[in-house]
């Protein structure tokens, strides 16, 4: 079974959904791709919500800069690879789209790494508002480009830096 589950953030209304046992996705209320919902979902809470919704209150009090609730983001072979990557951005730090290309290998892949960073099905726990323009500008984010300012500022005050 998979459930879904609305949580108020601070930076909006978010969707959540998981299986039993994964949380597969995280919508915003302004996403640009959204995730497709199947006959089987229903609404309510299960042990992988609450916790995902634990974790995220931690994170926008400031309190956590890791997230423990296990992903399964539904996606091609180079969309989770590029998602894996994500991963690897450290709290409060920000690369660039060419940057994600280079660590995965393909530094050619600049573009695709953008499409791939867009079609996350998990943002902000898989951080794709970590990834910004080659000149440091603030492009292209599925929750509008004022959630990834807020999220970066955010981490900015909360950075151990």
């Amino acid at each position: 079974m998979t459930y879904f589950q609305f949580y108020d953030s601070p930076i909006g209304t978010l969707m959540l959904v998981a299986d039993d046992q994964n949380l597969i996705g995280i919508e915003f209320e302004q996403s640009k791709h959204r995730l497709t919902q199947h006959a089987n979902w229903q609404l309510g809470l299960n042990a992988v919500l609450e916790q995902t919704q634990a974790e995220l209150i931690e994170y926008f009090a400031g309190a956590r800069t890791t997230f423990s609730v296990v992903c399964k983001p539904e996606g091609t072979p180079f969309q989770r690879s590029v998602w894996q990557q994500l991963l690897q951005i450290p709290y409060g730090s920000t690369w660039s789209y060419g940057q994600v290309a280079h660590a995965i290998g393909r530094p050619t892949a600049s573009r695709a790494v953008g499409a791939a960073n867009g079609r996350n099905p998990i943002p902000i726990i898989i951080p794709c508002h970590r990834v910004i323009g080659a000149q440091g500008s603030l492009v292209g984010f599925g929750g509008g480009l004022a959630v990834k300012e807020s999220l970066l500022g955010l981490e900015r005050r909360g950075s151990p830096d």
